[in-house]
């Protein structure tokens, strides 16, 4: 399940997943709010947290990432995921580069400085 958070500006997409993350996430709540924040905003950031209550994506909703990641790919000004899943962070140090925006992984731990970190000018 993805779960929209709140005290973000509104440039800011965040969003927490817990226990198994589908396709209808992202149709249902990811997709719509990203769109919304691009009428508002040539640039965006995303914060995207997996805590420990996060117990997977489907392979459905693992494409819909990808796809929202590239149609979109040179509006994301920023993009702070916050996990200690080791195969999310080493996939987000394999293609972070490839990002044209700043792109930071924390860990769970450093959940603060991610918050801050995204909001800052």
């Amino acid at each position: 399940m993805i779960e929209l958070l709140k005290g973000f500006p509104d440039n800011v997409v965040a969003v927490s997943c817990k226990g198994r993350v589908t396709k209808g996430d992202y149709d249902n709540v990811l997709v719509p709010t990203v769109d919304k924040a691009l009428k508002m905003h040539d640039k965006m950031r995303l914060y995207y947290e997996a805590g420990p209550e996060f117990g997977g994506i489907d392979p459905s909703a693992a494409w819909e990432d990808f796809k929202i990641g590239m149609e979109h790919f040179r509006r994301w000004q920023r993009v702070a995921l916050v996990t200690d899943v080791d195969w999310i962070k080493r996939t987000m140090q394999i293609f972070g580069f490839i990002m044209p925006g700043d792109m930071r992984v924390f860990p769970v731990a450093e959940a603060a400085q991610a918050r801050a970190w995204i909001k800052s000018v």
